[in-house]
């Protein structure tokens, strides 16, 4: 891939740049800031080499339609803070925008078109759509990984029409993802949790020949404790998963992956029940397992403490109530100890992990967080991604 970086010369080119501003909105207020936060060294470099930047992004799901709640209105004033700059929105209709239309004031540095989303074009990967919004600049540059893994105009066929590069962004995520799944350091730890076993078999068997450990903790765990024949009462489970757990283990004795999964656990009788620490054998029908126990964050630890790299996707437990964060709290204490004395490497990503440092005020703690979901997951899986495969 090209990198922006690389480029000689940026003095008064247009510059398509396409961000993930898809931030969480409540009545028009930003609820997390962290995607914006993450790409302003981009704009800041664009700026620098005084480049005019014309800022592409999606918000929701309006399905090809105006949905005046989906504007990009309160993310322009978000960045307009940060930057210090002034950023017109452009609500006009993109397909009737021309190239000479924007800049006019010669002091505007940024503008930031509406809602890609509102167009059907874009998630159609609509060729000619894509052509229209080439003809807009001199130069694309992606920095929305967490989109890469679409075929959609503004990622993937954008790139027939116009010389593109990678962005600061993008470039960041792809080398900290390589430096775990390709330029190994060894012993390299997995934890891995969510709902669904099934969602993360993928990334499970794609890792497992490249990893020393794979910890399998929160609601995919209730599944391998049932499996192992354990009560596990009303817990959050997935049906008809032997299969894949049977495979899971079976590969991990093929490739000397140890799996790990908890000892102990922490149970209530509902969500907001008081917590009790249990045994696996005294888990009783009525309880719900919503946290790992003390014993199981020993055993995380010590791997934590014996790794050199460290990948991790997926909380421990249900940390939306404090009660049931610890085991959460206490893997994130130990790998920001290790980060701390620059004895690991450490990845974390998936929308509820980046959810969970947040509350710790922790996501500088760690070598590299990626606010990517289902890019972050398809990489993993060892997908090619069509975003990353379009600019190389």
């Amino acid at each position: 891939m090209r990198n922006i970086k690389n480029e000689s010369s940026l003095n008064q080119k247009k510059v398509l740049l396409r961000l993930d501003l898809n931030v969480p909105l409540d009545n028009g207020k930003i609820t997390d800031t962290t995607r914006i936060d993450k790409i302003l060294p981009t704009i800041n470099f664009l700026l620098k080499n005084k480049a005019k930047v014309i800022i592409l992004s999606h918000v929701g799901r309006p399905k090809g339609k105006i949905v005046n709640e989906l504007s990009l209105k309160p993310i322009c004033e978000d960045l307009k803070n940060k930057l210090n700059e002034n950023i017109k929105l452009i609500t006009k209709d993109i397909k009737n925008i021309k190239s000479t239309d924007l800049f006019g004031d010669k002091s505007e540095k940024i503008i930031m078109l509406e809602n890609l989303r509102f167009y059907p074009e874009e998630e159609k990967n609509d060729n000619g759509f894509a052509k229209h919004l080439a003809s807009l600049a001199d130069i694309y540059v992606n920095d929305a990984f967490s989109c890469s893994h679409r075929v959609h105009a503004s990622i993937f066929e954008i790139t027939k029409f116009i010389p593109s590069y990678a962005g600061l962004q993008l470039n960041l995520e792809i080398d900290a993802l390589a430096k775990i799944t390709s330029e190994i350091k060894r012993p390299i730890s997995c934890i891995i949790g969510g709902s669904k076993i099934s969602s993360k078999i993928n990334i499970i068997k794609n890792l497992m020949p490249k990893f020393d450990n794979i910890i399998i903790v929160g609601g995919m765990a209730n599944n391998i404790l049932k499996y192992k024949g354990y009560e596990i009462g009303k817990s959050l489970q997935e049906g008809n998963c032997n299969q894949i757990i049977e495979e899971i283990f079976s590969l991990s004795k093929k490739e000397n992956c140890k799996i790990i999964y908890p000892k102990d656990v922490i149970v209530a009788k509902n969500l907001n029940g008081s917590p009790e620490i249990k045994d696996l054998d005294n888990v009783s029908k009525e309880e719900l397992i919503l946290d790992i126990g003390p014993k199981t964050i020993k055993i995380i630890n010590n791997l934590i403490e014996e790794s050199n790299t460290i990948l991790w996707n997926g909380p421990a437990g249900y940390f939306e109530n404090p009660s049931f964060s610890n085991g959460s709290n206490q893997i994130a204490k130990k790998i920001i100890e290790k980060n701390k004395n620059n004895t690991i490497y450490s990845v974390a990503g998936g929308g509820d992990t980046v959810a969970l440092l947040n509350n710790l005020e922790a996501i500088n703690k760690f070598n590299f967080v990626s606010t990517a979901g289902g890019a972050f997951l398809e990489y993993l899986e060892g997908k090619e991604l069509p975003g990353i495969k379009a600019l190389s």
